[in-house]
């Protein structure tokens, strides 16, 4: 066994991280998740923790916070709604009307 892993509970109760239990502890670990992540050169350790920390993220958001499974034209549909846009808003994204209106079936003339 190696010596990194020879006494985990020891490490944990120095503070290495742990599974995130809430959002407070959430917050906390995006802080240091961020803060490593505006450095310009990361050692290898720091490497290792980023990639710890966002497994960590990751896994407590995916439980407390799912993205519930969509249609892209939904999902722009819902950011209309909520920027208060206009489907001509999205015209120059697109490249022209045609495309908005393809890509948004059912939705009529431009709002």
């Amino acid at each position: 066994m190696s010596t990194v892993l020879a006494n985990p509970a020891e490490m944990i109760a120095h503070g290495a991280p742990r599974i995130i239990h809430n959002d407070e502890e959430l917050e906390i670990y995006t802080h240091a998740l961020f803060q490593l992540t505006a450095l310009d050169r990361l050692s290898s350790s720091e490497s290792d923790a980023v990639e710890l920390l966002t497994l960590l993220i990751d896994r407590y958001e995916r439980e407390h916070y799912p993205i519930p499974v969509a249609q892209p034209s939904d999902v722009v549909r819902f950011l209309i709604e909520q920027h208060h846009l206009t489907q001509r808003d999205l015209i120059p994204q697109f490249g022209s009307e045609s495309a908005v209106s393809m890509f948004l079936p059912g939705s009529g003339d431009s709002q």
